[in-house]
Formats: C-alpha cells, sequence, structure tokens
C-alpha cells in the first residue's frame, strides 16, 4: 500500500498517521501512526501520559486567556459562551465537547477513554488553572504568558494525541467530516475554526494576536513534539 492510501485509510479510523521530518539532520522521514490502540497496551505510560496532557492542555488555555492577547478559534468561541451565560469556561468547554460529541453520531465515530477524558479533564484544569493564574499585568508579561500558553497547548496536544486512547471530540469532528465528505483534512479544518472564530467573535470573544500566532504556530509545534512522546507499536 503506497503511503498516500496508508494515510488516508488511518484517517478513516478517527486520527491519519502524521508525517515528520525529525530527526532532519538524519535525512529520515518519519511517518507516526496516532490511530487509537487498545487500552491494554503499556497502560502505565499511556493513561497518565494522557491525564498529563490534558491538565497542561487547560493550563495552556488558561494562560491564553489571561494574557488577554487573543484565543485560538475554538477558546473565543467558548469565552464568548462565557459572556452571555453564568457558566464557568471549563463548563462551557465541557457542554460544547458533549454537543460536538453528538455530531459524531451521524458520522460513525467512536468515541475512546482519551475523548471522554478530554471533556471532563480539561473542564476541571482550566478553571482551577483561571483561579490560580492572575491576569498578566504589563505587555511583556502578557507576551510572554501567550507564548508559553502556544507552546503548552502544542506539548499538551503531542502528549494526549500521542497516547493514542481516542481523540479529543473536535478533533474527531474533523476527521469524522473529512472522512464523510471525501473533502480535504485542511478544508474541512479550516472551515470549521473559522465558523467558530466568527460565532465567538459575534459573541465577544477575545480575537487579536494570540489567534494569528496559535493558527501559524501550533501545527509545526505540534508536529515537532511529537516524536518525542507518541506512543509507538512494535510494527512502526
Amino acid at each position: 500500500m503506497s503511503g498516500r492510501r496508508t494515510a488516508q485509510a488511518a484517517t478513516r479510523h478517527g486520527l491519519a498517521l502524521v508525517t515528520s521530518w525529525y530527526p532532519r539532520r538524519l535525512g529520515i522521514m518519519a511517518v507516526i501512526d496516532l490511530r487509537p490502540i487498545p487500552f491494554t497496551r503499556d497502560p502505565a505510560r499511556r493513561f497518565p501520559q494522557l491525564l498529563g496532557g490534558l491538565v497542561l492542555y487547560g493550563t495552556s488555555m488558561a494562560l491564553m486567556i489571561r494574557s488577554t492577547l487573543g484565543l485560538n478559534p475554538w477558546d473565543v468561541f467558548h469565552e464568548g459562551l462565557t459572556r452571555i451565560t453564568p457558566l464557568s469556561f471549563g463548563v462551557i468547554t465541557a457542554i460544547t465537547g458533549i454537543f460536538v460529541l453528538l455530531l459524531w453520531i451521524p458520522l460513525k465515530q467512536r468515541p475512546g477513554i482519551g475523548t471522554v477524558a478530554n471533556v471532563l479533564v480539561i473542564a476541571g484544569a482550566v478553571d482551577l488553572a483561571l483561579w490560580l493564574v492572575p491576569v498578566a499585568e504589563g505587555l511583556v508579561w502578557r507576551i510572554v504568558m501567550l507564548v508559553a500558553g502556544v507552546v503548552l497547548n502544542a506539548l499538551a496536544t503531542a502528549a494526549y494525541v500521542g497516547a493514542r486512547l481516542g481523540p479529543g471530540p473536535r478533533d474527531g469532528l474533523m476527521t469524522g467530516l473529512h472522512a464523510r465528505t471525501g473533502w480535504s483534512v485542511r478544508l474541512v479544518r479550516t472551515g470549521i475554526e473559522l465558523a467558530v472564530l466568527a460565532a465567538g467573535w459575534l459573541l465577544g470573544g477575545t480575537v487579536g494576536v494570540g489567534t494569528v500566532l496559535y493558527a501559524l504556530a501550533i501545527g509545526p509545534l505540534t508536529q515537532a513534539f511529537l516524536p518525542l512522546v507518541a506512543v509507538r507499536t512494535n510494527d512502526r
């Protein structure tokens, strides 16, 4: 099977194979398999990695919020909803995750342990971090918080996705739409994120330089971290 066909088949299972040019100095193109594997395979490593990644993800969200320099598209939407409801940011992310999971049903996507943990752990982690982390004072500290939030978000994404215990609700929506429509992952993801970004902005969510930085940096950073934390099987 060619590399292209292998990647297409993997996408139909929820998460595509990710190609990484690491380490470049060796001239090796490494293919990282992110498809879910049974929980019974090395749970002592994978489950703590999943939980740690999700806690770190929630913390990175809080850092970007406290920087007040702009959020990623989904968090613009979440923040917008907090402005019209009495609910906390974490509760909003959990409710949104549940609604997104309902969209999996017609797409025939299957949740895993990581999918459920994604909804619950991130919600608690972001609310706790927002309680602990004050709003940044001064432009320098705001920039530091923003950059730290984006980098930690990429590391967190690589950690929980690399644990291979099931995609998060929003990742599964993207790959499910790709599989059902035949549209490219890039087109589907861009369409989803532009839609939630527009809705969040209309609701009063924070759009700024952080939104642009996240859009440009999150993909390359996540791909750079994946080879360091992704769980590999004997056959790959």
